[in-house]
């Protein structure tokens, strides 16, 4: 295989309809933690990509390649597979008759593909070896391998394997091939009277199953894609009443669309909906909800009005609980028209609502950072940051959700840090008044497309949960299941239900043999300890400074000036119109299994020091 050029640049794209950008920022950060330059598309690209039948559009992507000097061109589309073989096939006929290739003496050395397996399968089919396609279960070292990278510029810490892992994989390889957890029944969690009614909540469901021993409390999202809205909404119809009779899910989230996160109750006509169940309506909601008893119903904010429609979605869905993104889900990442301090003062004007109905809250916050190429310290500065803020405005029960594997390439040792730091950070806030429940979940990246490999990789997400608190029977206590099937296709209710029963089975397993001696006790690793008590020491050193430093800290405007500052850095954020210099300078790599920030040097910043660093040149 033909060897990067050392002066290589990769460009990736994708069509403006596909809202998933994981895949290719991860992708960016590996390449350019070996030394390659990585630009993504702007937006006005991803919407020529679309239509490049049209010949300004077509010029726009021409100019793109030329004025960013691209060498190596990605395109990435992770929704109808034959869209994605149509858009990216066209874009390759094209480039090749415009003599753009190097083979027809242009600068573009490569083009490759990624996308879902049936997509690659097509693109293959069309354009045989002439195209590399990435299915997305390639680990970070294959990727590059792939991707031409000498194996001398590999980082070394993406090389290297941990025995934890390793223990892991071999529990869970073992469990799937037995096949337990077919056996898997639901568990007592409908006893209590207000099951299933009006009055029902996650509070009441969250007592009932503490006191039955019945935790963790299961959540899935759900949503089938239609492009035809009113086949959409009846197949979902379908959907959740056949959940609701496996008994097995507690909480449905709602996998809503774009177009209702960002214009519900808006004229759609013509507009991309991008996936998802569209609901456009208070009754489609209230339908849904009434269809889904005895299940507990959750659905994405709105990324406008955000305030109006968190009231809504309680008159119509008696939501279980609410989640808010604080930062995210506006101009930044593209999912609304909210800049970032609109976005944070809507989100704690919803706060005070959500305070004044008694719901819990759901900061979605520290993922958002981990998926920008963020550090694992400010992973968890962000959480604690979002869970202060609840409490100050009224919150009485925050929801902290841990992604686990994010970016998938961390250590499961580090993950276990990670969780257990945040943890005791946040429950250090607990009072009377203000209760924290754990919420775990994989990766959102993190399945392979072959659905044999998932279904391990569901069971050793499974044991690396519980391992955060393996001395506590009801930790977690809610377990958000994502469904082994996420890399291939969207999953249906039976793939849903066999996730949650591999789940709860592997669940069951792993700490059976941990009373048995014959896995590992985690509450007793040296290793995990020793990273717990050094992140710990340096987050809690960092947020005190923050809290000196700040006085309004804990307000929209203090959020977003240490935000606009660089305190919480995002490395690979696409920042297309150059807002947020600041929060984009700081670089990030793969340090002994877990993200840290580093200088030019690739020598690590203690993230004190680095605060320092900003407040100096203030």
């Amino acid at each position: 295989m033909k060897e990067l050029r050392h002066d290589a640049v990769f460009g990736f794209v994708k069509p403006c309809i596909d809202v998933h950008t994981l895949g290719i920022t991860t992708a960016m950060n590996l390449l350019r933690d070996c030394g390659y330059a990585s630009v993504m598309a702007d937006d006005e690209v991803a919407r020529a990509v679309v239509d490049l039948r049209k010949i300004n559009n077509f010029g726009l992507l021409v100019r793109w390649i030329d004025d960013q000097r691209i060498t190596e061109l990605g395109f990435s589309y992770r929704l109808d597979p034959a869209e994605a073989c149509d858009y990216f096939c066209n874009m390759w006929y094209r480039l090749l008759d415009a003599g753009l290739t190097a083979d027809r003496g242009g600068r573009l050395e490569r083009i490759f593909f990624a996308g879902l397996p049936d997509a690659c399968d097509l693109v293959r089919r069309e354009l045989g070896d002439a195209v590399l396609t990435f299915r997305g279960d390639e680990t970070p070292v294959e990727t590059l391998r792939l991707l031409g990278v000498p194996e001398s510029e590999l980082p070394r810490d993406l090389i290297q394997t941990n025995p934890y892992d390793a223990m892991r994989h071999r529990f869970a390889e073992e469990f799937i091939a037995s096949e337990k957890y077919r056996l898997c029944t639901p568990r007592d969690h409908y006893g209590y009277a207000e099951c299933g009614t009006g009055d029902d909540s996650f509070v009441r469901r969250l007592e009932y199953c503490r006191s039955h021993r019945s935790l963790p409390i299961i959540r899935a999202h759900a949503g089938p894609y239609n492009p035809d809205r009113r086949e959409a909404l009846a197949e979902f119809d379908g959907w959740v009443r056949e959940l609701a009779r496996s008994r097995l899910l507690d909480v449905l989230s709602i996998g809503s669309s774009q177009l209702t996160q960002s214009a519900f109750g808006e004229d759609w006509h013509g507009r991309p909906n991008g996936g998802g169940v569209p609901v456009n309506s208070e009754a489609e909601y209230r339908a849904i909800a009434e269809a889904a008893r005895p299940m507990l119903v959750r659905t994405y904010a709105g990324t406008k009005d955000v305030p109006a429609l968190a009231a809504m979605h309680e008159r119509t869905l008696n939501i279980s609980w609410h989640a808010l993104s604080f930062w995210w889900f506006c101009e930044i990442d593209g999912r609304g028209p909210n800049t970032v301090l609109e976005n944070l003062r809507e989100h704690i004007e919803t706060i005070r609502y959500i305070a004044s109905t008694g719901k819990p809250l759901e900061p979605n916050v520290p993922h958002h950072f981990a998926f920008r190429g963020a550090d694992d310290a400010t992973y968890v500065i962000s959480a604690y940051l979002a869970a202060k803020t609840a409490r100050k405005y009224g919150i009485r029960h925050l929801i902290l959700q841990n992604m686990l594997n994010t970016p998938k390439y961390t250590w499961g040792v580090q993950d276990l840090a990670k969780g257990r730091t945040m943890l005791r950070l946040v429950r250090s806030l607990e009072t009377p008044d203000f209760k924290v429940s754990l919420q775990t979940r994989a990766g959102l990246d993190y399945f392979a497309p072959d659905l044999e490999k998932a279904k391990v990789q569901l069971a050793e997400v499974t044991a690396l949960m519980d391992d955060i608190e393996p001395d506590n029977p009801d930790s977690p206590e809610i377990i958000h299941v994502v469904s082994y099937s996420e890399a291939v296709r969207l999953a249906t209710p039976p793939i849903i239900e066999e996730s949650i029963r591999i789940t709860l089975s592997a669940l069951d397993e792993y700490r059976r043999l941990r009373r048995e001696g014959r896995i590992a006790d985690m509450s007793r690793d040296r290793d995990v300890a020793d990273r717990e008590s050094d992140l710990y020491d340096e987050c809690r050193e960092a947020i005190g400074l923050l809290e000196r430093s700040f006085a309004d800290l804990y307000t929209p405007e203090g959020l977003y000036r240490i935000f606009e500052q660089g305190f919480l850095p995002v490395p690979y954020m696409p920042d297309l119109h150059h807002r947020y210099p600041h929060a984009t300078e700081w670089r990030t790599a793969i340090r002994n299994g877990g993200i840290k920030v580093v200088d030019d040097d690739g020598n690590v910043i203690r993230t004190a020091r680095r605060y320092r660093m900003i407040l100096d040149r203030q």
